[in-house]
């Protein structure tokens, strides 16, 4: 990490109308622990696609809808289970939270997990309380903003993790894509497949999405899908040849040039998702546990020994 992204404070957060009555909540820098979010406004009520990493963050994510509307937020749909868009679920109690079977599962039994304050510089959490989805699904289901539907779909497959959803609105050509998609930040399948990933980066294409709301980084346009999946085929040639050569996924993190991919916020998402991508190429199931206690410390140690960046 370059020194200048702890020397400046980062952009305010933004809200972007990016369809009539639909918001995308960005966050800068879009780095670790900082994702989108986004809401929907409708007659009777806001439907909120995830919440926030930190307690400050959320009630900040509260007031930019307050800015907007005074109507009720009704429903809270989660992407998935990490941290950053779960977190902030409890600032939102009156709320329907809403999400797949396994992202409750994951949230109940991950908790607040102690390698917050061992793998990350010094963040302010909040006071954070576990606040699970209590609607869950095991496809998909679907909401309504008025008569505007919202399609909220299981991807399938694991990918970015083993619960990732979409939440797509076919009306308005709109995707929410959860972090399935960073725009400006290295993409992270370290918890779910590599090649899950890639083959649901080929699903979100045929959509015809022409606007993403990103889990991280700008709203942007669907040949940011390219770019992903680019930057996982780059992971899955890396790994195949550090195995051949009897590298260790560090050590083929440490020999391989970045290339165009160089430029990414958080590089050392390399070490994990090479971590991933081995226990796949040595015939691991997509989705199933590898050592993630080993992939953290590789991680920080492929970053010079020092935590993570967290600006949260």
């Amino acid at each position: 990490m370059s020194s200048s992204r702890h020397d400046h404070p980062l952009p305010p957060a933004r809200v972007e109308e990016v369809s009539d009555g639909i918001y995308a909540y960005v966050q800068p820098d879009g780095s670790w622990w900082i994702n989108n979010t986004g809401f929907l406004v409708g007659r009777r009520g806001v439907i909120s696609v995830d919440s926030c990493s930190t307690e400050r963050r959320t009630l900040a994510y509260r007031e930019a809808i307050r800015s907007v509307t005074d109507r009720p937020i009704t429903t809270l749909v989660n992407t998935h289970h990490h941290g950053d868009h779960t977190f902030g679920n409890s600032a939102f109690p009156e709320a329907t939270v809403v999400g797949h079977e396994r992202t409750r599962e994951m949230i109940l039994a991950e908790g607040i997990p102690d390698y917050l304050k061992l793998a990350w510089t010094e963040a302010d959490w909040g006071d954070l309380k576990i606040h699970p989805p209590f609607l869950t699904y095991t496809d998909g289901v679907t909401v309504h903003s008025d008569e505007l539907r919202c399609e909220v779909r299981h991807i399938g497959v694991p990918a970015h993790t083993t619960n990732d959803s979409i939440v797509w609105i076919p009306e308005r050509s709109l995707l929410f894509s959860g972090d399935l998609v960073f725009n400006g930040g290295t993409p992270f399948v370290m918890m779910g497949s590599v090649t899950g990933a890639i083959a649901a980066l080929d699903e979100l294409r045929a959509l015809g999405a022409e606007t993403i709301v990103p889990g991280h980084g700008g709203v942007c346009g669907p040949e940011v899908i390219d770019h992903v999946q680019g930057y996982l085929r780059f992971v899955l040639a890396t790994a195949e040849r550090g195995r051949a050569a009897g590298l260790s996924p560090l050590e083929t993190a440490r020999e391989t040039d970045l290339g165009e991919y160089a430029g990414l916020l958080d590089p050392e998402r390399i070490v994990g998702n090479l971590h991933r991508a081995y226990a796949e190429l040595d015939g691991l199931a997509p989705g199933e546990p590898i050592d993630l206690v080993t992939a953290m410390l590789e991680m920080i140690d492929y970053n010079g020994g020092q935590p993570l960046t967290c600006l949260a």
